[in-house]
Order: C-alpha cells, then structure tokens, then sequence
C-alpha cells in the first residue's frame, strides 16, 4: 500500500512543477505529516524530492528527475480509451484505474504537454443520460463490467415478464445509451448474441473458467444492427395521416425518425396546393401515435384508423372548449 502511494507521490511531483503538502495529501488521500514522512522516504531511497519552505513553497523533483515507473497496465491501458466518461468509468468501478493511468501518461508526457489533461478536460465532458431522467446505476453493474473485462463466464439470472431466467452467458461487451446500461452476450447453450438490460438482472455469478473471444464481433456495429432491428420491432401498428409542410418538416422529431423519413420517401399523392401530403406512418400503437402526433397539433390530421381519429377529435373538442372565447 505504501509502496504503491511513493509511486504515485513520484508521479505527480513529475507531471506538475510544484506541489505542496496540502496538494500531496488531497491527491493521496492522506495527512500532511505523512507528506512529510513519504517525502524524507523517498529522499532516503535516492529520489532527489526537495521540500521549498515558505508561501509559495512546496515539494519538487530535482534536475529534471524522471522515473521509468510509467508502463500502463493492461486495465489502465484499456480504461484510459473511455477516460472522456468518468460517470461510465465510476459506475463500472474502474475510476481508480482510469485515474492511474490518466497521471502515468501525464507523468511520460514531455512538459510541454503535461497540461494535455487538463486542456482535454475543459474542452470536452460526456453527459450521457438522458434530460428530466433520474440515472440510477445497476447493483450488479460492476460485477458484469469485471466478467466483460476479464473474458469471464457467467451464469446470470434475470427478470423476464413476471419470471426469472437463468442464462449461462459469455458476456462480450457493454453499452451505454441515453443513461441505461445494456450486456451484449452469448448464450453459451445457443450460440447466439443477446441483448439484456443490466438493471433486469437479479443475480449473477462468475464461473471459473474464460472464454474464446470471437476477434470478429464488433460491439459496435452489432449494437446498431440490434437497436434498428429493436426499433422497427415495436412499430406494430400503422396511421394514415395527412402533413402540412411544417409538419412534414418535424415529424422525424416526433416520431421514430428512420419511419418517418421512410414514410415521406414512400407518399405517392403529391402535395396538394396547401403543401399537405398524406402518408402511411408505422407506429407502436395507438395510445403511442397519440402522444407523439400531438406535439405537430395543426400541422398534423389523423385519417386512420377511425379509432385514433376519434381521439384527437375529442381532444380538439376539449381544447376548443378550454381555448374557446
């Protein structure tokens, strides 16, 4: 533990000029007398650690004195590419190690470069979940973050309607969108990838054994085949409506975008004088289609189904009540 703190003392007295022992012992998570300690510790041990009295004083390394204590660990190697997500990095449990190497490539850096951290920092922040939506992280997260870092087997339990189910599962990579974290996994038993929201498991335990990862699965490009693959699934239902230009203009806003550009491609009666165009729209359902047409208000009419029709003409009744002079 000590040692592993004199490194890290090492480190940051080489990546900034001055540090003093307040700085020391917040970055270190320790008392300043322990500082004072590790620093005459250090100086003993032939690391030339000057200690500068006064106001402006502090702790320093000597003639441009660099330690070789720089190699990145695999872990540190492989979280340093997400250090742009701290909120990911922190709900994964892999803060510290992103930390580490985030001060060990400073440390290399020539000093020139050694405010390369702090630059990136105030130019660029990852917000990832969503606006008015309360993030909560998964209990087990962690635990399938390590089973995904270590090519570790897992047998997993999870809700699935008002059953639970158990699953052997390879589990591959992890993704994170608009503030829900989701698993992509092989069934170990089907040889098929799957898909699972993180906060759906209810257990989860690593085997002893790892797995061959397949070098050919690309998390990527898999994600995007199942998220296009997932959204047109749900659009079960369809709604003949007819558009205004701004209409037209802002159903992609409202509506599943790919549908609706999809549907304005397709519409085969032209634009009548108005600008109006009808089109034949997949959606969810109706309950659905009702709250996502409603933000067009009068750029949008509902044709079919006569159902969905009826609705929106009882909520203009009910606006032209409430609005009516």
């Amino acid at each position: 533990m000590r040692a592993a703190r004199l490194i890290k003392m090492v480190l940051l007295l080489q990546s900034r000029a001055t540090m003093t022992a307040a700085e020391l012992a917040r970055e270190l998570e320790v008392s300043e007398r322990t500082v004072t300690r590790d620093a005459q510790a250090l100086s003993e041990a032939g690391v030339p650690v000057y200690a500068e009295r006064g106001r402006a004083g502090g702790y320093r390394l000597v003639g441009g004195y660099r330690t070789r204590l720089t190699g990145l660990a695999r872990s540190e190697a492989e979280v340093l590419f997400l250090s742009g997500v701290p909120g990911a990095l922190r709900e994964m449990g892999l803060e510290d190690a992103a930390s580490a190497a985030r001060l060990k490539v400073s440390a290399a850096l020539v000093p020139s470069l050694s405010d390369a951290s702090h630059t990136a920092a105030q130019r660029f922040h990852l917000d990832a979940p969503a606006w008015f939506r309360e993030p909560k992280t998964p209990e087990l997260l962690p635990v399938v973050a390590d089973a995904v870092w270590d090519d570790r087997r897992v047998v997993a339990r999870y809700r699935r309607g008002d059953t639970e189910v158990e699953r052997p599962l390879e589990p591959y990579g992890l993704v994170l969108k608009a503030g829900v974290w989701y698993l992509c996994a092989r069934v170990a038993d089907r040889d098929a990838f799957r898909v699972y929201r993180i906060d759906r498991f209810t257990a989860m335990d690593q085997a002893e054994e790892r797995f061959v990862r397949d070098e050919d699965f690309d998390l990527p490009a898999f994600w995007d085949e199942r998220a296009e693959q997932f959204a047109r699934s749900i659009l079960r239902a369809e709604v003949v409506v007819r558009l205004s230009e701004d209409g037209a203009r802002r159903l992609p806003y409202a509506v599943d975008p790919a549908a609706a550009r999809e549907a304005l491609k397709a519409a085969d009666a032209p634009r009548n004088e108005g600008g109006w165009v009808t089109v034949t729209l997949p959606v969810e359902s109706e309950e659905v289609a009702r709250a996502q047409l409603a933000e067009l208000g009068p750029e949008v009419e509902v044709l079919a189904p006569e159902s969905l029709r009826a609705r929106f003409a009882r909520d203009a009744a009910r606006l032209a009540e409430l609005y009516g002079t």
